[in-house]
């Protein structure tokens, strides 16, 4: 590997570079996945000691990002920053679809991409949400922090009042923020190089942000060639394909549906008598284990805030958030809950994806996800949604630490709902009871340690 004047290295080409050129089709008309350029998935992307085998050193990283990786406490490349890093880094560059469960390391790897190749050039990333996009800068920011690269937000209420130009080389924001800032001239798209979508199955799907997600890929890739680069833990089918059209001629790392669910993530169910009976479980899980932090999904924001109000009278550390909370509330709470001054966090779908907080070793799904919850849907679909239910007990057990995830029925079609997921994710379920409280005291205890 050689270094070029600007002292960065320059890897090799591991794959077909063909070019890209800007696409006009619509999402209904999917393209099929071309088979042959698949890297067939012959490993999990677990994050294990006998995984991380390669230095940072080995795959060309510049000095200055070194410093900011090894500042930060990481040693060794997880298995998917070692085996997609060499592909992103591909001289010239090439896209990338890449797959991998929760909390293997998949922003630190787009983080690093967009760092290495920020030869002063701008570089984009969409987010599905504010708290994933904070995320993502706060990666950025201290990954980047030896090195000169400017940073910006894209998101509302984060950028500066009165700001009629941005000019940082790193943009991260949500797509609907983004797209406005493009549409009003004060982000200047004409010099943008990479283009990275973070929960890239949520912002390509019709029923979530796609459409604005598109409006942004063909500003910033209209007339010119801008490196496309989409990472998740999940891709259904129908959006897979269009992922293939959106990032034409990628390099892809994809698993298989049985890969999915992390192995050092312990699943339960509850049975509950009613709705009524789910909240006194709760409070009794509470009452009986000591747990570190948690989260708890539910349906609908009004559920949020009226089990996080009951909870809290209760002397429950805890508190709520969901869109409907103005900006500055929203990252305010998550804020306190990352730092621990809050031990529950109770939410909707809304940081479902990608969020990345260490102590949580326990996810509650009061609410199983449903295919009508996706945004934008008018559907009366009562299935489960199996892609958000992995995401949200992903929110556990990252970087192969362990952790339980409970669900809770409490009628035939919930449980028929859960039966689902057990089936879909191939992973199974365990009941624990909830009539007898030393049972379930001990059950969970042990599935704690």
């Amino acid at each position: 590997m050689e270094k070029d004047a600007d002292g960065f290295y320059t890897p090799a080409a591991a794959a077909s570079t063909a070019e890209a050129k800007p696409e006009d089709e619509k999402p209904d008309a999917p393209a099929e996945i071309d088979n042959s350029e698949l890297i067939k998935s012959t490993f999990e992307v677990t994050v294990t000691l006998a995984d991380q085998q390669a230095d940072f050193e080995e795959l060309g990283l510049h000095q200055d990002l070194l410093k900011g990786i090894y500042d930060m406490g990481f040693s060794k490349p997880s298995k998917i920053q070692e085996r997609a890093l060499p592909l992103l880094l591909s001289n010239p560059p090439t896209n990338m679809i890449g797959q991998s469960q929760s909390g293997t390391g998949k922003t630190a790897a787009f983080v690093l991409t967009m760092l290495q190749s920020s030869r002063f050039h701008f570089k984009q990333t969409s987010a599905p949400s504010r708290e994933l996009a904070r995320q993502i800068m706060s990666v950025v920011i201290s990954m980047g922090k030896f090195t000169p690269v400017q940073t910006e937000y894209a998101i509302k209420d984060n950028l500066p009042r009165n700001a009629t130009r941005v000019t940082a080389q790193i943009i991260v924001g949500t797509p609907g923020t983004m797209i406005d800032l493009i549409r009003r001239k004060v982000i200047d798209v004409s010099d943008v190089k990479v283009f990275v979508l973070d929960e890239a199955d949520n912002m390509l799907d019709q029923d979530g942000l796609g459409d604005q997600t598109l409006r942004v890929k063909k500003c910033v890739s209209y007339n010119r060639q801008v490196q496309i680069i989409l990472f998740s833990a999940t891709f259904p089918d129908h959006v897979r394909s269009f992922a293939s059209k959106f990032a034409p001629n990628a390099n892809k790392i994809e698993l298989q549906k049985e890969e999915l669910s992390v192995d050092s993530i312990r699943q339960f169910y509850m049975d509950c008598r009613d709705e009524e009976h789910k909240y006194d479980i709760l409070v009794t899980l509470y009452t009986l284990l000591t747990i570190g932090q948690s989260i708890i999904f539910c349906q609908h924001r009004h559920t949020a805030d009226r089990i996080s109000a009951r909870m809290t009278a209760e002397g429950h550390h805890v508190a709520s958030l969901h869109g409907a909370k103005d900006a500055t509330e929203r990252d305010q709470i998550i804020d306190r809950f990352r730092e621990g001054k809050e031990k529950v966090l109770i939410t909707t779908n809304v940081i479902a994806r990608g969020i990345d907080i260490l102590q949580v070793n326990m996810v509650v799904n009061y609410d199983l996800p449903l295919m009508n919850e996706r945004s934008n849907s008018r559907s009366d679909d009562s299935r489960p949604d199996i892609e958000t239910y992995i995401h949200r007990i992903g929110r556990t057990g990252r970087f192969g630490r362990k952790g339980i995830s409970v669900n809770f029925v409490h009628d035939r079609k919930t449980w028929q709902q859960m039966e689902q997921i057990e089936k879909e994710t191939g992973k199974k379920i365990m009941r624990i009871e909830t009539n007898d409280i030393d049972d379930m005291e001990e059950k969970m205890r042990k599935a704690m340690k």
